[in-house]
């Protein structure tokens, strides 16, 4: 491998993850950071740092020719993005590799192609893999997408054709919704991404999340199973778990398989994930996007699996081959990770940045907290509030529930409102222990006063 340099063009917990299992692998380290990042521990830790700019993210990590420039001029080999940034743009892939410097992920085309939801999608039909039924391309006008939902069904889901993070998504029950609904999107999607473009689906009631992380080598590809992301709050992740029970095998299986089949159709390189919507009720699985990066929730994989998905990123987008077979890639026992955000769940969530106080980290045999905090770090107000994540494993999903609970217990982070209210009692809830939620069942349980009657000791 001729990796011998790498540059993170991030910051936070994945910025240390990356700095970690780069230098286990003898790699040297640079870290980008802004002027609001100076103190951050993922500059502490690195072999070298390099400011990029002013702390917001527009003027620093989001600013492709300050990153381009500072990792050319640094002397890296390569780029590793981490999520989110420009973790996903083909414009700062193509921009590396005009400046001979590695990306840490596909191709700029790959990127590209996978990141246009109806791209993606005809992608994934043309690899045989099952989508929901839907619009055949991107939708335009609203009496397009009125004739495209009398097709394929009410209620439908209207979706921005770029982008993601759940931004410009509505739904609509019938066609006096959908003309109400899809300008609202449109205008959101174009404010949000600089494309109103949209794609429909037929709205999967009550779905389940679940995704099949990959890493390919441009030639073949293996899967690391599934994980479960199905407890989402505005949807955005809160709770995630690898495996999925509520797969029986040969749909876990198939499942695996297509997202396999649909990365070697792309030539994929690097670590990604297959994102599904699951019917229950049907047994069926759907194809919805794919995430062309490693994702917030990798570490569950890796504890099932035992191996390091970031150095398995970096060693084949440096030019090995994988390192793995598919038979060797065995799953053992459930993890379960959860987000720790500098939030206080019971004021609806306000972001609380502050000065971290006695920090208490959980130890013992199967947990894992993934962070960049330590005493007297100021956690700056610029940029979103993820402290870390917590991650258990466990021989079943039970004894991983009992390991979590006990950990998030043992976790203080002091000076700060977090997150850790909500995932205790999650844990707690009967429902979650007994594996009955889906999609839309964190916002009504919250709306319901369950959150707010487990931090006062009031049945839930």
């Amino acid at each position: 491998m001729d990796i011998q340099r790498l540059f993170i063009a991030n910051r936070g917990e994945i910025a240390v993850r990356i700095i970690r299992a780069a230098q286990a692998m003898g790699i040297t380290t640079i870290q980008a950071y802004s002027e609001g990042d100076s103190e951050m521990l993922a500059v502490r830790l690195a072999d070298e740092a390099v400011c990029i700019g002013p702390a917001s993210a527009k003027d620093s990590y989001l600013n492709i020719d300050k990153v381009v420039a500072a990792a050319r001029e640094s002397g890296a080999d390569a780029v590793h993005p981490g999520y989110g940034f420009l973790s996903e743009s083909p414009t700062f892939a193509r921009a590396l590799e005009a400046a001979g410097v590695r990306y840490i992920g596909p191709s700029a085309n790959t990127i590209e192609r996978m990141g246009d939801k109806v791209a993606a999608r005809q992608a994934a039909e043309a690899a045989g893999v099952p989508v929901v039924p839907g619009s055949d391309g991107r939708v335009d006008s609203v009496d397009d997408a009125a004739m495209i939902a009398a097709k394929v069904g009410y209620p439908v889901m209207i979706k921005a054709a770029a982008g993601g993070g759940g931004r410009g998504i509505r739904i609509a029950a019938d066609e006096a919704e959908l003309r109400k609904l899809a300008p609202q999107a449109q205008q959101e999607a174009a404010a949000a991404f600089g494309d109103g473009g949209l794609y429909l689906e037929h709205a999967v009631q009550s779905p389940r999340h679940i995704e099949v992380q990959i890493v390919g080598d441009g030639k073949s590809a293996v899967h690391f199973f599934e994980r479960e992301c199905s407890l989402q709050r505005r949807r955005q992740k809160v709770w995630e778990e690898a495996g999925a029970e509520c797969l029986d095998e040969p749909t876990r299986d198939a499942l695996c398989a297509s997202a396999v089949a649909l990365a070697e159709a792309v030539d994929y390189v690097g670590a990604g994930t297959l994102e599904y919507l699951y019917d229950p009720e049907k047994n069926a699985f759907y194809f919805i996007e794919m995430n062309t990066r490693i994702q917030v929730e990798h570490p569950v994989s890796e504890m099932i699996t035992g191996v390091d998905l970031v150095q398995e990123m970096i060693r084949v987008c440096g030019g090995e081959p994988l390192s793995v077979t598919q038979e060797q890639i065995r799953r053992n026992g459930h993890a379960i990770e959860v987000r720790i955000n500098a939030e206080d769940p019971l004021m609806q969530f306000m972001p609380f940045p502050g000065k971290v106080g006695a920090l208490r980290i959980p130890e013992g045999d199967g947990t894992r907290f993934d962070h960049f905090l330590y005493e007297g770090y100021q956690i700056p107000p610029f940029y979103d509030s993820l402290l870390g994540k917590l991650i258990v494993h466990g021989k079943d999903r039970a004894d991983a529930i009992g390991k979590l609970s006990k950990a998030l217990k043992g976790l203080d982070i002091g000076g700060l409102k977090t997150t850790v209210p909500l995932h205790i009692a999650l844990a707690e809830d009967k429902d979650v222990q007994a594996d009955a939620f889906h999609t839309q069942w964190l916002e009504p349980w919250l709306e319901a006063g369950n959150l707010t009657a487990a931090a006062t000791g009031g049945a839930s």
